[in-house]
């Protein structure tokens, strides 16, 4: 753990002492460990014991240091952030984005891997409000470090007592190495809708976002990827700091992909590209008439088993979004295409596009299925990577 930047944050449960226990820990592995401390933990533990563990400042407030804006600067110094203990409280505010404090605004900043080690009386873990907020904040993408059964302090016994140390020091070794998996892979993805032309203002597509490839975009480059996202035409912004090349119809991803796709590690091909175009685009627009008009269509350029016929990717992953016969129309398309895997949309209904949630299903070539669950996009992008991340182990 070397050199590893860790922000820790302690709230107001009597398992704050704890906290200070982790942070000698952290820093005698070699961690670099900032940490925020909120109002009702300074109750349990003063800040003096932290900066004396740590050798850094501790923040307490929105207010230390303004000129430095900590609630933004420290979560992007730090690899990941580690809430212990985790309250009712503080879990509630970050199911319901309130962000009153140092320790909430910096949380909510945060783009980093966040987990969270819940500790309280067992009443309060098991009430229904926080199960829910558990539930809700895991599909969001934060980690749960699951409380043990034991002694409280409330002189009983029940779960709710904070992990121990051995459990929350597995969980951040667990991140970071997520964090490495994937140090000098090339990953290429393919996101967005196409628009094909029928004329200078109107075109042939599809209610696609891009949102879930510019998630895995994202969590690749997160991972330590070299990755590439070619991005469709969408009001979202591309993640930071992946090189982002744009294109409107499917002949100009074709032409980028089998460009781009030559000596790649892995090509994820999430771009929801229309399926025919018009045969002929007016250089004027088509003005209203009473009249039925009649548009011949043509198919355009398969831009995924061209990818594969090319060979220039050693693992190629395509989506499928299904409305009917979800698995069976799946496992055609990917074994027609000669894909590695495909990841299953089902989009009846209209779910899935321009949605924050989303179900995916992953289906192998080898005839494994990985039930992805229901998250949002930057949860199930991590999802996704962890399970696609064993067909690379080969790759040199």
């Amino acid at each position: 753990m070397n050199g590893a930047r860790i922000l820790l944050v302690v709230s107001g449960g009597i398992a704050a002492y704890k906290a200070a226990a982790l942070a000698s820990t952290l820093v005698q592995k070699g961690a670099i460990v900032d940490v925020i401390l909120t109002a009702d933990a300074e109750r349990f533990i003063a800040p003096l014991t932290f900066a004396a563990l740590t050798a850094r400042p501790v923040y307490c407030s929105l207010w230390d240091a303004p000129e430095r804006i900590p609630h933004i600067r420290l979560v992007r110094e730090a690899e990941l952030a580690i809430v212990v203990p985790a309250t009712a409280n503080i879990l509630a505010k970050l199911r319901t984005g309130i962000a009153d404090d140092l320790a909430t605004t910096a949380l909510l900043a945060a783009r980093i891997p966040i987990l969270l080690a819940p500790a309280m009386n067992a009443a309060m873990y098991e009430n229904a409000t926080t199960s829910e907020n558990i539930a809700a904040l895991q599909a969001r993408g934060y980690e749960i470090v699951e409380p043990e059964s034991g002694f409280l302090a409330e002189r009983e016994h029940g779960v709710g007592r904070l992990a121990s140390e051995e459990r929350l020091l597995e969980a951040i070794q667990n991140v970071r190495a997520r964090r490495r998996s994937l140090v000098g892979k090339r990953v290429l993805v393919t996101a967005g809708p196409s628009q094909e032309p029928f004329d200078p203002v109107r075109f042939i597509g599809n209610a696609s976002t891009g949102a879930t490839g510019i998630a895995l975009a994202d969590e690749a480059a997160r991972r330590g990827a070299n990755v590439t996202l070619l991005l469709g035409p969408t009001l979202l912004p591309p993640p930071h700091g992946v090189r982002t090349e744009r294109f409107a119809t499917a002949q100009e991803l074709l032409e980028l992909a089998l460009r781009e796709s030559r000596e790649c590690d892995l090509t994820i091909a999430a771009a929801a590209v229309a399926d025919w175009r018009p045969s002929e685009i007016s250089a004027e627009k088509r003005k209203k008439s009473d009249e039925t008009l009649h548009v011949d269509l043509e198919r355009t350029p398969d831009v995924l088993a061209a990818i594969v016929a090319a060979g220039g990717s050693r693992c190629v992953v395509g989506f499928a979004a299904e409305t009917n016969d979800h698995e069976l129309h799946a496992r055609d398309k990917m074994e027609r295409k000669k894909l590695d895997a495909i990841v299953l949309n089902d989009v009846s209904g209209g779910a899935g596009f321009g949605l924050q949630e989303n179900r995916l299903l992953l289906l192998l070539r080898s005839g494994e299925r990985v039930d992805l669950g229901r998250a949002n996009k930057r949860a199930l992008a991590g999802r996704l990577l962890d399970a696609l991340e064993p067909l690379l182990k080969g790759n040199p």
